[in-house]
């Protein structure tokens, strides 16, 4: 029995990431759907995952691809209903497979009824008071309460229209005009995300993943950004008192876990969140951007261990998800971290190379001590899409950016699942072309084609995570680093399992043992440049070594 299996299941699982609208499509519209999700599911327990984590799936206009709510305690019909919800939650406990879903803290949709209440009473609507609307400056007020950028870009400030038809005040949105930020002072906005969990949690769901956790409480100063003061919105301590008030929530249930969309630099800021009385855990997004690079995954790992060790959080170790450009992709090019200011179209790819890292990436994350993510076609190896015709693209960041950002639709291009072209069964026959066009070329990457073919990355991910179900070490635990070469990472999970990834120019020699798994070919008991081995060796075996040197011990 794994340590994932006899920690909280938070601590050690693998978590699959759905992101409905491209998983699966059950009737034919072209856009996935809990059918499609349910008719998939053997597809997830084959793969051997803990959990699935949905992204939103309610009611919502779609001006953000769902992270504009307009209401919490319901499914959007292009998915599916609330009935057809409570199914799936109850047929992946049926499989061993626990349930996370998607809770939108920071804003909603502008259709969402309080919303709505606020610009239809006009200036003295108390439903204004759970939003941030505010006067504009100047002698007409026709200037933006402040200057604020918005985090896709762009202005935070939009102005209304008062029910008589003379301009009104404005209000904040960080995002998109369309998705008005809360007034987490109030304390209506706070019991009413309470209850929100518990309306998921009584249906059965193990876990709340928390968009843009870090950025609910605001200056009610409305000071601008300055290097020399708090940020306004980034981070403010009184968000902590809003977690304390979930985890109270969660607590009132057996094994329900709090993850956070955590987006912080300071490592110590970012463990504040997972403190004992607050979140069960956060997302790595360090490691996540981290260069294909020893060294610096090294320090990666090092800090994100250092930074949760004090609050006795497990670590999360992430590739790619929903916002980010697919790690196939990055890995393949002459810089190899992650960044959204740095994304932009055009920028060289070798795929295969890229795909060679990928795989051994895998086995790297699947084997850290904590939880690991896997973001929905990163198991077939699929690549970022960055051809998708302007006129169908749907991401807000795009035209916000100044069509600077390519935005994020490329890594939301639905699944290929099997057959030789378009829509490789994401649809029934008969059925709408997908709501984003496929690359012809991923018929080499279906979930059908790769199955039973060892050297697929389909078939090394399923490896690799009942291996890890297998290994009482992994999951939640310790690490030990050990002596290697310059380019080389090296570490033990105890039990005598051993990991090694090569990320230098040249092969190097591993010590004796039983190899487990590898993420590619070996040369005559060498591993080769980008590639990964998981080993058996005796406690007290020494770690690799350069080909043509000797070992560093």
């Amino acid at each position: 029995m794994s340590t994932a299996d006899r920690s909280p299941w938070w601590r050690g699982a693998v978590i699959y990431q759905v992101y409905p609208r491209s998983f699966a499509d059950g009737n034919g519209d072209g856009i996935g759907d809990i059918a499609g999700i349910r008719s998939r599911l053997n597809h997830l327990s084959a793969l051997g995952i803990d959990a699935i984590w949905f992204s939103p799936w309610y009611p919502s206009p779609m001006a953000d691809a769902g992270y504009d709510v307009s209401d919490y305690r319901d499914i959007d019909p292009v998915f599916g209903s609330l009935g057809e919800a409570e199914a799936l939650i109850a047929e992946a406990h049926a499989l061993g497979i626990r349930t996370i879903v998607d809770v939108v803290p920071n804003h909603c949709s502008d259709a969402h009824p309080w919303f709505q209440a606020a610009l239809a009473g006009g200036p003295d609507a108390p439903e204004r008071d759970l939003f941030w609307f505010r006067p504009g400056r100047g002698p007409n007020g026709d200037q933006r309460p402040t200057d604020w950028v918005g985090e896709f870009g762009g202005e935070t400030w939009t102005r209304t229209t008062n029910p008589d038809g003379t301009p009104g005040d404005w209000y904040l949105h960080l995002f998109a005009p369309q998705q008005p930020d809360f007034n987490w002072d109030h304390p209506r906005v706070r019991a009413e995300f309470e209850d929100i969990l518990r309306f998921w949690f009584d249906r059965g769901v193990d876990g709340i993943r928390i968009d843009s956790a870090g950025l609910l409480v605001k200056d009610g100063e409305l000071p601008e950004v300055r290097p020399d003061h708090p940020h306004p919105f980034h981070d403010l301590d009184g968000v902590h008192d809003i977690y304390r008030g979930w985890r109270r929530v969660a607590d009132e249930y057996a094994d329900r876990a709090l993850i956070g969309e955590v987006w912080l630099p300071d490592r110590q800021r970012f463990a504040n969140y997972l403190r004992p009385d607050e979140l069960h855990a956060a997302f790595n997004f360090d490691f996540l951007g981290c260069a294909w690079d020893a060294a610096a995954l090294r320090e990666s790992i090092d800090g994100t261990l250092s930074a949760h060790a004090p609050v006795n959080a497990p670590a999360t170790w992430v590739l790619s998800n929903h916002d980010v450009t697919r790690h196939v992709t990055r890995y393949g090019r002459a810089d190899t971290r992650f960044s959204f200011a740095a994304k932009r179209e055009g920028i060289p790819t070798d795929l295969e190379l890229g795909t060679r890292r990928a795989r051994a990436a895998a086995l790297l994350s699947l084997s850290l001590p904590g939880a690991a993510y896997v973001y929905q076609g990163e198991e077939l190896g699929l690549y970022e899409v960055e051809d998708i015709p302007y006129a169908l693209r749907q991401d807000p960041m795009w035209e916000r950016s100044g069509r600077i950002d390519p935005g994020r639709d490329g890594c939301r291009v639905p699944l290929p699942w099997a057959g030789d072209e378009p829509p490789f069964e994401f649809s029934p026959a008969g059925a709408a072309a997908p709501w984003l066009p496929q690359p012809a070329d991923w018929k080499d990457r279906t979930a059908r084609a790769q199955t039973g073919d060892p050297a697929s990355m389909l078939e090394l991910y399923r490896a690799a995570i009942q291996a890890r179900r297998a290994e009482p070490t992994l999951g939640d635990g310790e690490l030990t680093w050990l002596p290697a070469p310059e380019g080389v990472l090296a570490f033990s999970r105890g039990g005598g399992f051993n990991c090694l990834v090569n990320l230098s120019d040249i092969p190097v020699s591993m010590p004796a043992g039983e190899v487990l798994l590898a993420s590619g070919p070996l040369d005559d008991g060498l591993l080769p440049s980008d590639t990964a081995v998981w080993l058996r060796t005796a406690e007290s075996a020494d770690g690799p070594r350069a080909a043509d040197g000797p070992g560093l011990t």
